[in-house]
């Protein structure tokens, strides 16, 4: 069965609401009509059943519209954050929302007593310019969205991913041994070698190659991306389509 929305974009909190406020509305009606201000005393007035009528005719209608108006309003901005925060290409989170949603996690996880290993990978495409020159943007623009669904067949929440720019991507893993995060820039190494990119009618490769930072303490993004970008210069010094990994290793941990 399907579960109800309740929240501000949903219907189910308009109808509620539209049927609480016309209790309430009929419940003031009796209150103004049997309570006498001169003698503070309840009494019936003349025509109680009006007190129910005539809510039931104008509340509804009232509370509907006004609470389906607040409603489109939601999903409108609603939509307007989502699509300020993604990568209209990739539909992936963009590079600032991106890095404040990595922020905010590693601030959540500096006020928490547990600490847990987590990454910062750093993905850029190999030779990407001369697909561009080659075939085109359009042809690029095509290969960067197989990519990007390449990247993230393996991510599962709370795993992120997002487009740093141009044919760079960033992906966070959450809680992952050294070995887990290892294997998971494997596979998207791999995934991405696998793509049947063949724009011309024959195939031609696309790689990645990967740079890492493997972390259990609480740096600032900035440090992250820089450790994680200078092993992904090692990757292409190295011949490319490869993945290098790092760890940190703080000086001083709080006890």
């Amino acid at each position: 069965m399907r579960k109800l929305d309740w929240s501000a974009r949903g219907r189910a909190r308009v109808y509620a609401l539209t049927v609480l406020g016309t209790a309430v509305c009929i419940a003031v009606a009796f209150v103004v009509d049997s309570f006498s201000f001169e003698t503070w005393t309840w009494r019936w007035g003349s025509d109680p059943h009006n007190n129910v009528i005539i809510p039931l005719l104008l509340a509804p209608l009232f509370f509907y519209l006004l609470l389906n108006k607040m409603r489109q309003l939601s999903i409108a901005h609603h939509e307007l954050a989502h699509l300020a925060a993604t990568d209209s290409l990739t539909s992936l989170l963009n590079r600032r929302a991106f890095t404040e949603v990595v922020e905010g996690y590693i601030q959540k996880m500096a006020a928490s007593s547990k600490r847990q290993t987590d990454a910062l990978l750093v993905i850029d495409v190999d030779h990407f310019k001369a697909i561009n020159d080659h075939f085109g943007h359009d042809i690029g623009d095509e290969a960067l969205k197989q990519i990007a669904d390449a990247i993230c067949a393996g991510l599962k929440e709370p795993d992120l991913a997002g487009r740093l720019g141009g044919e760079e991507f960033g992906v966070f893993l959450t809680t992952k041994t050294p070995e887990r995060v290892a294997a998971t820039a494997e596979q998207m190494r791999l995934c991405v070698r696998d793509i049947a990119f063949a724009p011309d009618g024959s195939n031609h490769r696309l790689t990645i190659s990967i740079g890492g930072v493997i972390f259990d303490d609480c740096p600032t993004f900035q440090e992250l991306y820089r450790q994680a970008d200078e092993q992904l210069y090692f990757a292409k010094r190295s011949g490319r389509d490869r993945v290098k990994l790092s760890s940190r290793h703080p000086a001083s941990r709080p006890a």
